[in-house]
């Protein structure tokens, strides 16, 4: 491992520029330094001089496959260049110590106890004690480390927050203990079983694989225990549109019986067809026997069985169009996929609190202002969160004045795909240093 004091000198000099300019976008160069040097800084007045491992995790965006993982389908995603970043050494005991910038007092965890703790639900604590436990119990090391962590996933913005904290976490133990040896599977599913079991939510393993496994990949779940992902190699920056989010500032509050009720429609309109998982049905089965489904998973239950079909389908095909350089037939699919979940999965008003309608009016909005240029859709759970856009680069200064004129400054957030082979930044021919 290297000094921070080393890292900090590295960054002075502009040695790590390129590599900054790679993770985020070369206009942020100078931001992200200044970023990287507070985080180290305040690393060596915590735990005191030594080696360390500088680390990073980052968000991810979903480009198609709304509502396809819980049910065996297939997604497409991309990791962002938002991100997690710690500076962390082991400390020679059993406990775990972080601080996270932003955030008043530390995370401790022992562990010599990996069991869950009810008390410890819906905290950073049981994040760090399941993915402990799900990498001990995977046959890896885990000892006690000191991290300070600073995370520019933005909360609530459909980026998924909390698994680029425990990718980031995993990787820490990879890292320190392991190597570097753990693969993005491993960390994923550590950290997905650290949020069903221990925080306390229940989620799919789309959101912690793009974080772990960076770069744009097609996620086929038909085998859950283990999913098949391809990359897919292709660039964004280069086809004259600026792929972004837009955050509708709508709370995700009270909205758990609106996101739980959508597996559960599927699930009992699956079964009405006699599977358990709505993957394998035709739209043509569904379609001869609508009464029975209808009967059993109601009218919606029959809507949201044709979108997953189809969904999953135009996932698959995403992925095909986007190898092959095709980006107006993408973007036709992007179209296809957000009309889909309006009209059929019916995702983007909350049946608690109809007169609130921040995704419609965002996509409305959208879709007026690009008046046929480009595409937008939802993005993730929906119900409240963000909007997914892509914007001709020549219209994406206006575009973002004009939605933040009406969501708030800071609101449009221009995204970068992260690329895989930095998951820990090395002074080792300056550069990042692929772990996978």
């Amino acid at each position: 491992m290297t000094s921070a004091a080393a890292y900090a000198e590295a960054l002075r000099r502009g040695d790590l520029d390129a590599v900054l300019a790679e993770l985020y976008r070369p206009g942020d160069v100078a931001a992200q330094r200044a970023r990287y040097l507070d985080l180290l800084a305040r690393f060596v007045d915590w735990p005191g001089p030594g080696p360390a491992a500088l680390v990073l995790s980052p968000g991810r965006t979903e480009l198609g496959g709304n509502h396809t993982d819980h049910n065996l389908g297939v997604v497409l995603a991309a990791a962002v260049q938002f991100d997690c970043l710690a500076a962390a050494r082991p400390n020679g005991g059993d406990v775990v110590r972080i601080r996270s910038k932003g955030f008043d007092g530390e995370i401790v965890v022992d562990l010599n106890d990996l069991a869950p703790r009810p008390e410890e639900e819906d905290t950073s604590a049981a994040l760090v004690r399941g993915v402990a436990a799900g990498l001990a119990g995977n046959g890896r090391r885990v000892a006690g480390f000191d991290a300070r962590v600073d995370g520019e996933v933005p909360l609530g913005a459909g980026l998924s927050s909390s698994a680029a904290f425990e990718v980031l976490v995993g990787r820490i133990f990879s890292e320190l203990f392991n190597g570097g040896a753990c693969t993005a599977l491993e960390l994923a599913v550590a950290g997905r079983a650290a949020e069903n079991v221990y925080f306390g939510k229940p989620c799919g393993l789309m959101d912690q694989l793009s974080c772990a496994a960076q770069g744009i990949l097609s996620i086929d779940f038909a085998d859950p225990a283990a999913p098949a992902v391809r990359e897919v190699d292709f660039d964004f920056e280069r086809t004259g549109y600026r792929l972004a989010v837009v955050a509708t500032g709508g709370s995700h509050a009270d909205l758990t019986p609106d996101y739980a009720a959508i597996p559960d429609e599927m699930g009992r309109a699956a079964r009405a067809l006699g599977r358990e998982h709505a993957r394998g049905l035709t739209v043509d089965a569904v379609l001869a026997h609508a009464a029975r489904v209808r009967e059993a998973a109601g009218d919606r239950g029959v809507l949201r069985l044709i979108h997953f079909i189809e969904e999953t389908d135009r996932a698959a095909e995403q992925a095909e169009v986007l190898a092959a350089g095709r980006m107006d037939d993408f973007l036709d699919l992007v179209r296809r996929s957000g009309d889909s979940s309006w009209r059929l999965l019916q995702n983007c008003i909350s049946a608690t609190a109809p007169l609130e309608q921040p995704i419609p009016l965002a996509l409305t909005l959208t879709e007026r202002f690009l008046g046929g240029r480009g595409a937008c859709r939802i993005q993730g759970g929906g119900f409240a969160g963000t909007i997914q856009a892509y914007v001709p680069e020549g219209l994406f200064a206006a575009y973002a004045a004009f939605m933040e004129g009406i969501f708030g400054p800071g609101a449009v957030m221009p995204l970068k795909v992260r690329r895989p082979g930095f998951e820990r930044i090395s002074l080792d021919g300056i550069g990042g240093e692929a772990r996978a």
